[in-house]
């Protein structure tokens, strides 16, 4: 391989695509003020003390922990700040510090003319820009895998301990951000040439080794993701894509250290999540987010290939995802919004309130102050005093007893269509709503059905 480029060697034109990575990530970061679920579970566990957050921490979420404490400290330092911008700028940031670490790469693997369209590939995909403006922590874990990446590929050049402790501390920190950054190992083993495999090999055991504990905690909270569908929900079809494209980018390409690095980044960790479908269904393309620099990098050499008319057709892809990275921008673009959500609710004349299923009280986490003349008809202990995400639920028939005695109830639920929840507490509310009560307005607000219930009169 050729030496690593240095600052002197860099051409001052690939600070482009991190200024690009910048823009998009700053345009429209607040969108409108919104924010979704997931987030919201970012903002609330943030925002509680460190000994309920270690708590809650122990009965769900670990994955996220060492994010939550990132963001948890971000928040008391910035504690004026606009929360949306405290919640979305380490993303904005991280996202442009991959973007400059992935030019970095392809001028490393193929030379400045495939690393500077790369990096700009990397920052217009659409799911690079989705996540860099969303307060989780895909985007860090993506820049930290490919910085890793980086630091993989001048280990071995420099084949010096300290090289190789480098690139397996961030590549640590990756996976204590989240565990399935773990998957980038196979390809960057894949990646190297002999001489380099066994001190990588020994570098990759002590990352499995140091990530076990919290690989063990997340296991016991597995059904945490029992929402993820198998094959058949269509999950996988948006890799096969991604996957596609690689290889069609890779095939004009000779054999060389760009596409045996990229194309295994692209596709290994996604497949490998595939693969365990069978056994249990994980497979979320933001998971292994990072996969998208590997096509960033086959998509940075074949316009290499394009010579002069590269420009132009950059040009042409940016001009087609227009219309994405523009919706990209809207609270549409998410699966729910909170913010509209609660400013539904709170603006009906009711007297209690219900969420179907108890998992979408997250939708009040984020200003529970809005809410606070509504009684929870269903709450027994709030999220942060019973250490879990959504707050714990009365038995079934205190929920019976407290619906009976409310005269107007408003019901927060999934939209039509949704699996519903066959817990003895679920299943109590919809009774009692369509044996005792009378629906009076009904509200399809993004991601959400608001109902409005009436008691109706005693026969």
């Amino acid at each position: 391989m050729p030496p690593a480029p240095t600052p002197a060697h860099v051409p001052w034109h690939t600070a482009a695509p991190v200024i690009l990575s910048l823009a998009l990530g700053l345009w429209g970061v607040r969108r409108g003020g919104s924010i979704w679920r997931d987030e919201v579970v970012t903002y609330d566990m943030a925002g509680r003390s460190l000994p309920d957050l270690w708590t809650a921490l122990g009965h769900a979420d670990a994955v996220h922990g060492l994010y939550y404490l990132l963001m948890h400290v971000l928040f008391r330092v910035f504690d004026e700040a606009d929360p949306l911008l405290v919640l979305r700028l380490p993303s904005v940031l991280a996202t442009a510090a991959a973007t400059g670490a992935l030019t970095l790469l392809g001028h490393r693997l193929a030379g400045p003319r495939a690393g500077l369209p790369a990096g700009i590939a990397f920052a217009l995909l659409p799911p690079v820009q989705r996540y860099a403006q969303e307060g989780r922590s895909y985007a860090l874990v993506c820049a930290l895998v490919v910085w890793a990446t980086y630091l993989l590929i001048r280990a071995a050049d420099r084949q010096t301990p300290g090289a190789w402790t480098a690139y397996g501390t961030v590549l640590l920190t990756a996976c204590l951000l989240h565990e399935f950054a773990v998957l980038a190992l196979p390809a960057h083993l894949w990646a190297l040439p002999r001489p380099a495999r066994r001190p990588a090999l020994r570098v990759a055991l002590a990352v499995c080794a140091a990530l076990t504990p919290l690989a063990a905690v997340s296991m016991r909270q597995s059904e945490q993701v029992s929402w993820i569908g198998g094959p058949g929900t269509g999950a996988p079809l948006g890799f096969v894509g991604v996957t596609a494209l690689a290889l069609a980018c890779a095939a004009p390409l000779r054999h060389g250290p760009l596409p045996r690095l990229a194309l295994p980044l692209t596709v290994l960790p996604a497949l490998t999540l595939i693969l365990l479908t069978p056994l249990k269904p994980l497979y979320v393309d933001r998971y292994v987010l990072y996969g998208h620099a590997g096509t960033a990098l086959l998509i940075g050499a074949a316009l290499d290939r394009l010579g002069r008319t590269r420009t132009l057709a950059v040009a042409a892809a940016a001009l087609a995802l227009l219309p994405v990275t523009l919706h990209l921008r809207t609270p549409e673009s998410r699966t729910d919004d909170a913010t509209a959500v609660t400013r539904a609710v709170s603006a009906t004349q009711s007297d209690g309130i219900l969420y179907l299923p108890s998992r979408r009280r997250v939708w009040s986490l984020a200003t529970p102050e809005a809410l606070a003349h509504l009684r929870d008809l269903a709450l027994d202990r709030a999220p942060a005093a019973s250490g879990t995400l959504y707050g714990t639920e009365v038995p079934a028939s205190v929920i019976r007893t407290r619906m009976l005695a409310t005269k107007r109830i408003v019901a927060v639920s999934d939209p039509v269509g949704q699996p519903l929840d066959e817990t003895p507490q679920e299943e109590t509310k919809r009774r009692v709503l369509a044996d005792h009560f009378v629906p009076v307005r009904v509200r399809q607000v993004h991601g959400a059905l608001i109902t409005e219930y009436l008691r109706a009169p005693r026969r």
